[in-house]
Parts: structure tokens; sequence; C-alpha cells
């Protein structure tokens, strides 16, 4: 049995959980979250208390059965408490603006400022120019924007290699995400 998976929740006073046939909806102070329940995974409230459980011990349901766990436990932890993620900007003339609660401009080395937006449930708040605090309820939105922010000077510009390597002597690769090269090929 997974050791996260069969740990109970317990649920804080003042949330109410409620659960359809493949749907959890967790509501608190902070606000309100629903999430998709895996098939073959299986919730329960009883006395404030939730436990999860899998159908069988098949590879995908013990896989799924820690993962519900804790998509529903940071549920619970997320509309009573919430979630902030705390990023330090470090590098010389690199600062950050807010423009409200859902809007960022950040100075990154270019000769125009970045923005950044938040998306619906997230806010933003610049204590000091090199500190940007990332909060919300949602553990992997938050996550998400606070990744995006951290990408935003690579994004911002296209970047390009030469490879240096054999057939490939020469040629040029141009992008704007994550490319997985090899490092034998890169000199």
């Amino acid at each position: 049995m997974s050791r996260v998976g069969k740990a109970p929740i317990t649920i804080p006073d003042g949330l109410s959980v409620e659960i359809s046939d493949d749907m959890i909806k967790v509501s608190g102070k902070q606000g309100e979250l629903t999430q998709q329940i895996p098939e073959g995974i299986d919730i329960q409230v009883e006395d404030s208390v939730i436990t999860v459980e899998r159908a069988d011990d098949s590879r995908q349901q013990r896989s799924l059965h820690g993962l519900a766990r804790a998509l529903v436990n940071n549920m619970v932890e997320g509309v009573s408490n919430g979630f902030m993620k705390e990023l330090n900007i470090v590098g010389v003339g690199y600062r950050a603006q807010a423009k409200g609660t859902n809007a960022l401009e950040l100075a990154l080395g270019f000769s125009h400022p970045v923005q950044v937006e938040a998306p619906e449930g997230v806010t933003f708040d610049v204590p000091e120019p090199t500190i940007i605090k990332v909060s919300g309820i949602d553990k992997q939105l938050v996550g998400q924007v606070a990744a995006d922010i951290l990408i935003a000077r690579a994004r911002a510009t296209e970047c390009c290699l030469i490879l240096r390597s054999g057939l490939l002597d020469g040629m040029l690769i141009f992008f704007s995400k994550t490319v997985f090269l090899s490092p034998c090929l890169l000199y």
C-alpha cells in the first residue's frame, strides 16, 4: 500500500468537502477548488477525515493512489491556508515592479520591460524591488506561475546555438522554449 496514499487527511474547521461521481470539491475561507478523481480511486469522508483507497493493486492504481491523496491534501491546504512562493531576483539592474495585484513589470536587462500577467486565482506582491511573492490557493498554478517568471528572461528573446559536430557542422538552431540537446554536440 502507498505510504502517501494511506495517510488520512484531517479536515480543518470551516472547510466543506463534497464528493460527486468523479469530482471532489473543497470549499473554505480562501475559496473553492475542484479536482477530477482518477478512475478506480475511491475517496471517503468520515468524521472530518478524508481517506483515499484504490480498487486493486495494479501498477497504475498504486501510482494514482498516492497522487490522488496528494492532490486532495493540496486542495485542503490551499483553501484553508493558501500557498506562496518567494522569488529573489539576482542581477545588476534587475528589478520587479507591481502593477496592481495581478501584473508585474520586470526589468531583466533588455531595452524594454517584460510584462507578466497573473492568471485568475494568483496574486503578486513585491515588498522589495528584488523580491516577488506569488500566492494563491491552487498549488499547481502558483508553482507554474513562479516557474514562468523564472524563465521570463529566456522567453523574452530567441536563443541561438551553433552546432559544431559531424554532419550538423554550422547548423543554426533557433528556439524560444526549453530544448534538450546532447552536451557532446556543443562546444
